[in-house]
């Protein structure tokens, strides 16, 4: 078993690591070439994924200085051969990004291209400003886009459109990639993070294990349904937040219904002491 990690103790230096009670927030740091992913920044995030695979909470992932990520690092792209293609680098945590167990929120600005894309196709949620210019310039350079765009882009904007980026470089505005629902919002720059985590705040009134699973049914393989959904229902039935946030549901419906019907009773009660009040005076 892995030893645990503690955030607040490791030294990072491609991200900036901020560890709350139930979120972390991660800016990709690195703004002389634009926050682009090298080595180091893939390393470090699988020490934030670690961290987050031990103790599950959601991410929040960012760039500095209104720049999401250009994408790979080139000049360590144009040195990769064959073995490092097969190995993965990208891919791999791209891959692990995704699986972690609680939602994974991007927070776009700014340049989302190629590697940057691919990292933010992971991400369970993506909001942007009206700044984002998302896309996967990959063939222009003579590669594909190998890290998960070739098969997830599909799957969130279909096929047409996937096509057009992937096979004729097509960059997508803000409003294009809302009008696709590559991204679910557009907000101002300076209330982007603020609209990351007030969507942190809605996941973090859920119950957290109910949200676990939930991410885990719903990306597993079409031949898994309906039986693993009714296995994790079962769990879940099990579980003492269900009992309680059920018990609580009701309590709130049954304090409803009670005033309303006090209510009634005090406008019926009004109206029987007018009525009589007004036999007396005749």
């Amino acid at each position: 078993m892995a030893a645990p990690v503690d955030l607040a103790a490791e030294k990072f230096h491609t991200l900036l690591v901020e560890e709350r009670t139930d979120r972390v927030v991660v800016l990709l740091n690195r703004p002389e070439v634009r926050n682009a992913i090298d080595q180091q920044m893939v390393d470090e995030l699988h020490v934030v994924c670690t961290a987050l695979e031990q103790n599950p909470k959601v991410l929040i992932l960012a760039g500095v200085e209104g720049v999401f990520a250009s994408g790979a690092d080139i000049a360590q792209l144009r040195e990769r051969r064959r073995d490092d293609a097969l190995q993965g680098i990208n891919s791999t945590i791209f891959v692990r990004i995704a699986k972690l167990p609680m939602p994974v929120i991007a927070a776009l600005d700014g340049y989302c291209l190629g590697g940057g894309a691919e990292l933010a196709y992971a991400a369970d949620f993506r909001i942007g400003t009206s700044g984002v210019r998302i896309g996967n310039p990959e063939t222009g350079l003579g590669i594909l886009a190998a890290a998960g765009a070739s098969w997830r882009l599909k799957e969130l904007v279909g096929e047409p459109v996937a096509k057009q980026i992937l096979l004729a470089g097509r960059v997508l505005t803000a409003e294009e990639a809302l009008a696709v629902n590559l991204i679910t919002g557009i907000h101002e720059a300076g209330e982007l993070m603020d609209a990351a985590h007030s969507l942190a705040d809605r996941i973090g009134r859920q119950d957290p294990l109910a949200v676990r699973i939930t991410k885990s049914v719903f990306h597993a393989p079409a031949e898994a349904h309906p039986v693993i959904d009714q296995l994790a229902q079962g769990i879940l039935f099990e579980s003492q937040a269900k009992f309680d946030r059920m018990q609580e549901f009701l309590d709130r419906k049954a304090g409803t219904k009670a005033g309303k019907d006090g209510g009634n009773a005090g406008k019926n009660a009004g109206t029987t002491a007018g009525t009589e009040s007004g036999e007396q005076n005749r």
